[in-house]
């Protein structure tokens, strides 16, 4: 994990966040009818709620990640997921907004 991902799973874990269970990289796996396996991982994830939680650096914003992103993000929300991308800046400049976020989506 990233220092970044660290710190947000010391917030989260032991049911940190509305009494919910997070974990951690977290995988999901999809299968067309062509039986193509995509398999991701999640850097936070709640069950219960279906919720994924995504905390990206600086090469998120730009070319051939920002288009996995999207076609991932695409898959995991036709399975019926809700994504919450977060910026490490975020975490950095306004931890209470963060939290706030992922609570808004639980």
């Amino acid at each position: 994990m990233t220092p970044e991902e660290d710190f947000l799973w010391q917030l989260l874990r032991n049911r940190g966040i509305k009494g919910k269970k997070v974990r951690r990289q977290h995988p999901i796996i999809y299968k067309t009818r062509g039986w193509t396996k995509y398999f991701y991982i999640a850097d936070f994830y709640c069950a219960t709620c279906k919720v994924v939680i995504e905390l990206d650096g600086k090469h998120h914003e730009f070319g051939e990640q920002l288009e996995y992103d999207k076609a991932r993000d695409s898959i995991i929300n036709h399975l019926g997921f809700t994504i919450i991308r977060i910026k490490n800046e975020e975490l950095h400049h306004d931890v209470e907004m963060v939290m706030k976020k992922i609570e808004g989506a639980l």
